[in-house]
């Protein structure tokens, strides 16, 4: 449990799920105590959609000092009960892509290159040393976005990734269905049949119906790189496969002492472990993104779409591996195996193993499961 929450987690209102011999359950954590909240909310959807923002989670049923939990990840051992869950579950899964110039570069090389991670390296020195300075200064959907453009189109050098780059429309997904995310401790999927692929660790903004940002969580928002690069129109399968979007540990609500101003300046880490002894250490800044989180969150819900759940949205990763793993000019890939730890200091560290979809735990458990389990817990009355 290295590092799993906050550090200043006694001051922290988290919140989250946990799996239960009834089934799952909505937990918070407040004041370093472990509180049972099916009692006051079955959902937590339900739960963020009862509380003013702001406001601490009521005290349901004290569990205990979070200290005393001891959470094994699946590969050290722990069983389903007493496992941490995704910490949504009614909650669309939206993402938001190239908001960061490193992105926005690195899917015009997976364009450019085909998907053939033997390509990128040409491919990056030459796009690196053109359009990498002028993606970093320029403000989306600026006219100095739209001036830049008119360059790179007399260039040759234009790309649907750009458009989403400095335009004025951000790129906004539907990364996975509800209920079908990992949480800490499980295992991440990535398609056997991708050859290039790497995690994007992100922060993730948790938002009620009416579109207000009421908290944020750590994702990563696994990415197959060669599969996308053939083209754009595979990013469904490139994104949504079986256990390809990890969140949590926990949501930490917004608060006085936790506000959006945190997320915006936040530093994400990023460590794999290898089972061939591959180490890498990495972190990006949020202060780099090139769009708001506000700006993200409208562009996601308003007059055109409705969430009447509430949605999180991944805001996008500035940090792609591009060292070679195995082979000189191969690139980094993910192993079966590798352990991967997303953190920031005041959202805690999400932990998962990688494996191939087909072999990580089928999704089995969606919302006719939920419902029957909720209402045969007497928590949902007609």
């Amino acid at each position: 449990m290295r590092g799993m929450l906050p550090d200043d987690h006694l001051q922290a209102r988290l919140i989250g799920r946990m799996m239960t011999p009834e089934g799952p359950s909505p937990v918070a954590v407040v004041e370093g105590r472990l509180r049972d909240l099916s009692g006051v909310a079955p959902t937590v959807s339900d739960l963020i959609a009862g509380l003013a923002p702001g406001q601490a989670p009521p005290a349901g049923r004290d569990l205990g000092p979070i200290a005393d939990h001891e959470f094994r990840p699946v590969w050290g051992g722990g069983d389903a009960d007493g496992q941490l869950l995704a910490p949504i579950d009614l909650q669309c899964v939206k993402a938001a892509g190239v908001t960061f110039a490193v992105s926005a570069l690195e899917r015009v090389i997976e364009e450019r290159a085909r998907g053939d991670a033997s390509r990128a390296n040409a491919v990056r020195d030459g796009l690196q040393q053109r359009i990498g300075a002028d993606l970093k200064s320029v403000v989306p959907g600026s006219s100095a976005a739209e001036a830049l453009k008119a360059v790179l189109l007399a260039d040759g050098l234009w790309s649907q990734y750009l458009e989403v780059a400095i335009g004025p429309h951000a790129e906004v997904f539907t990364k996975a269905p509800v209920l079908s995310s990992v949480g800490w401790g499980q295992q991440v999927g990535v398609r056997a049949d991708s050859v290039w692929n790497n995690p994007e660790p992100e922060i993730v903004m948790v938002c009620d119906a009416e579109g207000r940002a009421r908290g944020a969580t750590l994702g990563n928002d696994v990415n197959l790189r060669d599969i996308e690069g053939a083209s754009a129109l595979l990013l469904g399968k490139a994104k949504d496969n079986n256990a390809s979007c990890a969140l949590g540990p926990f949501i930490r609500l917004f608060d006085d002492a936790f506000t959006l101003d945190d997320v915006r300046q936040a530093v994400v880490t990023l460590e794999i472990e290898g089972v061939d002894n591959y180490r890498l250490n990495g972190s990006s800044s949020m202060s780099l993104i090139s769009r708001d989180p506000l700006d993200l969150i409208g562009q996601t819900i308003g007059a055109n779409h409705q969430y009447p759940d509430g949605f999180v949205l991944f805001l996008g990763t500035m940090f792609a591996p591009v060292d070679d793993r195995d082979t000189v000019g191969g690139g980094f890939t993910h192993k079966t195996g590798d352990i991967v730890r997303v953190a920031s200091a005041r959202l805690g560290t999400l932990e998962n193993q990688v494996a191939a979809c087909q072999d990580a735990p089928p999704w089995r458990f969606g919302l006719s499961s939920l419902m029957k389990n909720l209402a045969a817990r007497d928590l949902i009355k007609a």
